[in-house]
């Protein structure tokens, strides 16, 4: 991941929450992750693809329905004066 990409994701406080609501749930459709995050739909729908872009979620689609699934089991960002940023997710 690039710093431009970690900027991305930690610079929004909207994709967090998305983040954490689908780490703590896994897979969710898109209306129950709006309503969970209380963000508007096209809201929840732009970090979506910010996260999707950057691997971190799946998105399926069945007829309208679209399901939103985590792409990971841990994720970690560690952050250290000097030596610059680690993420790992597994």
């Amino acid at each position: 991941m690039k710093d431009e990409e970690l900027q991305e994701l930690l610079g929004s406080k909207a994709t967090i929450r998305v983040l954490r609501v689908l780490a703590e749930e896994g897979e969710l459709h898109i209306s129950e992750v709006a309503r969970r995050t209380r963000l508007n739909h096209v809201a929840v729908e732009r970090c979506i693809e910010k996260l999707s872009h950057l691997g971190l979620v799946e998105e399926r689609r069945y007829g309208r329905i679209r399901v939103l699934r985590p792409l990971f089991e841990e994720l970690r960002i560690t952050l250290r004066r000097g030596v610059g940023f680690k993420i790992e997710i597994r």
